[in-house]
Parts: C-alpha cells; structure tokens; sequence
C-alpha cells in the first residue's frame, strides 16, 4: 500500500489515550504529597510529569481523545494543568484499586459507542527523551491492536538488574509494523529477585514492562470479562449509569467493591499462561530513551544525562539554588529552592527541602525514601504526608 494508503488507513482507527494519575509518589517526598503528587510537579524541567505525558501524545491523537484517571486530591490540579483535555474525561477514582480497575473504567464507558477504538494506557510520570521515536511506535502499536484481539505492550530493554520492574520475555519475530520488529511474549514476571533479575540481564531476552499498553476497547474488556469477571461486574453497572444524573452515586458506590489488583495480574499474566501463540501478546521495543522516574537516585541520572563514571561525579542543584559551591565533593542531588548550598567533601548524598521538611538519603538508599511516608502515617503526621 503507498503512503495515501498509509495515512488513510491510520486516520480510520480511533485512538483514545488513557492516562493513569492517581498514585501518591511516595518516593519523592517531601516534595510530592498526597494532593501535590509527582505527576503534577515539574521535576526535571517547566513542564510538570503528566502536561510532558500528554505533549509526547499529542502527535498520535487528539486532546479531545485523550482520558485521565485520577482522584480527587489531585483533580483540580491536573484540570487546571490540562486545559485542552476534555473536563469529562478527567475522572476521580472514588477509592484506589490499582491498575486494572483503572484501565477497565475507560474500556467500558467506551463499548457501548466505541469498542473498535484503540485504547493506549500509560503512565502519568515516566519522562521519555526521544519523542520523535516514541510517536514512530505508539503509531505502529495502534495499528497493531487494531488488526484482532491483540494486547500490545511496550518493552524497553533490560540493561541492569532492576527488581522494582516486571519483566517480559521475549518470544520471536511474527513480523513488521512500519517497519519495527513485532515479537511475541513468552511470558511476564513481575519484579524478580536480584540473581533472577541478573540472569535475565545476561541472558539478552528480556524487557523491563514500561506500563504502556495498546488494545481495542472490546479487546480490553473481553480480557476483564475471561479473567477478572468479578471487575467485570461492577464496571457494567457504572457504564450503564454514565451520562445520567445518577451516574456520580453509582461510580461512589460501585467502584470502592472492585479488587484492588494490577492490569498485570488481572489480564497479562493469566492470558500469557495460554502460551505464546494463544495468548495474542506481543511486544514493541519501547526504544525511546524512557525512565520512569522511580526515586531521587533516577531523577539525578535522568538530568546527569551521562554515562556512568561522569555520573558518579556529577553535582546536580536545582536550578532555582541561589548559588552552588562544591568542593571535593561528587555525585550529590541538592533541592533547596531559594537557598545558596555549599557541598564539602560529601558524596551520593540526596538533600531535598521544603518549607516543612527536609530529606537527606544516600542516592543508594533514595528507593526507601517511601519509608518515611509510611512512619509517618504511622506516627499520625498526615500534615507531612
């Protein structure tokens, strides 16, 4: 088919982008709080983590077609953030359950209008360097979804033993969607232990599972409906009441009775168990410079932006520092807005403050940083949580 086919052929398939923003980001305290999370703050430039989500979508779909799922902490804020989001697509979990209720949600209030369009789940908080490849093979994962019962997820290479991810193995080649490798996936494993996690490493065929998927709403919820009939349930009886005057009771009561499982337990991992041809998963190489910004630690490599001896030596202040002194010292994350910072003789070091609390980690033990979230709960702090 020549490129007038090409493009008329995309410009059939509806796409409907759908981005989940309702965690907390713990891990970044005591920058992001409950009603001030990480998908709203601007961590490595102008733009906050879900206004760069929905920029690098933009080119792929329109804002009108592009959902949210948040909760009422957070809403007014990525209203405000959003402006060119339809308002009504901004919807507010009434309680947290996880990935799968989340995406389900927006596959059945669209089936009943819409169950050939495409849905794309994706992370409110992750950063993606290279925008141009990112949109290059959103494209060529619609276009795959939308040709059967396909789920299509995106994986980025596994270069270093990470047990906070899960994991997909890769099964072969099947074929090219605008030129890109399509493979099958043999199976998920959802965060291995370190010597599993260095075994896949080695072994060259593994992705880490990046949280982006691709499917068409009656291929999303048929998978609900065959695995998760229990979500099923209660998702039916909120897209019967959407678009009615009861429909805000209904989603309050409903919601809160679905089981608070991920998308990767509910639908993935039971659907891969039919095995590698039956299960219909396949793979694209999410090759796009992607980090999702686990802890303080990432966020210094992320705007390092070095190879990993520069990184060990590197400083970063925030810009916003009033001025920066380091002397012997190396490999530091220093947030202290408004403030002159001096380093002297210390290394690894994550120092973030705010006006009513101040961090100080090691960059190695930045990914316990949620830790103190939890002690805090504990010891009744809600003011700092």
């Amino acid at each position: 088919m020549g490129l007038a086919g090409d493009r008329a052929e995309e410009a059939e398939i509806r796409f409907a982008p759908v981005i989940l923003a309702g965690g907390s980001g713990t891990r970044f305290w005591p920058r992001s709080r409950r009603s001030h999370a990480k998908q709203v703050l601007a961590l490595d430039g102008e733009r906050t983590m879900i206004q760069q989500t929905v920029d690098r979508l933009l080119p792929v779909a329109s804002a009108g077609d592009v959902w949210v799922i948040t909760n009422d902490l957070l809403k007014e804020e990525i209203v405000h953030q959003l402006p060119a989001v339809v308002c009504e697509h901004i919807l507010s979990e009434p309680a947290a359950r996880n990935t799968a209720p989340a995406c389900a949600l927006a596959a059945f209030l669209l089936e009943r209008t819409e169950p050939e369009t495409v849905l794309g789940i994706f992370p409110s908080d992750h950063v993606v360097k290279d925008g141009k490849r990112f949109a290059e093979i959103v494209k060529a994962g619609v276009k795959l979804a939308s040709s059967g019962e396909k789920i299509v997820v995106l994986g980025v290479s596994a270069t270093k033993a990470e047990t906070g991810y899960g994991y997909i193995e890769y099964g072969n080649v099947v074929e090219k969607v605008n030129g890109i490798d399509v493979r099958r996936v043999k199976r998920f494993t959802e965060k291995p232990h370190k010597a599993l996690a260095e075994a896949f490493v080695v072994s060259g065929n593994y992705a880490w599972n990046s949280g982006m998927f691709l499917w068409s709403v009656k291929t999303l919820v048929g998978a609900i409906r065959e695995h998760s009939p229990s979500i099923a349930v209660q998702m039916e009886k909120i897209a019967a009441a959407y678009g009615k005057p009861e429909f805000e009771q209904v989603f309050a009561e409903v919601y809160p009775l679905c089981e608070n499982i991920s998308i990767d337990y509910a639908v993935l991992e039971p659907r891969s168990a039919k095995g590698e041809e039956a299960s219909e998963i396949y793979c694209l190489p999410g090759d796009f410079c992607w980090n999702d910004l686990g802890c303080w630690s990432a966020l210094h490599e992320h705007v390092a932006d070095c190879g990993p001896e520069d990184l060990a030596k590197k400083n970063i202040f925030d810009k916003t520092n009033q001025a920066c002194i380091d002397i012997d010292s190396h490999g530091n994350y220093i947030y202290a807005p408004g403030k002159a910072v001096a380093l002297v003789g210390v290394n690894d070091l994550v120092v973030v403050e705010t006006e009513d609390a101040l961090l100080i980690t090691t960059r190695e033990r930045s990914q316990d940083v949620g830790k103190v979230v939890a002690e805090l709960k504990q010891a009744g702090r809600e003011d700092l949580v």
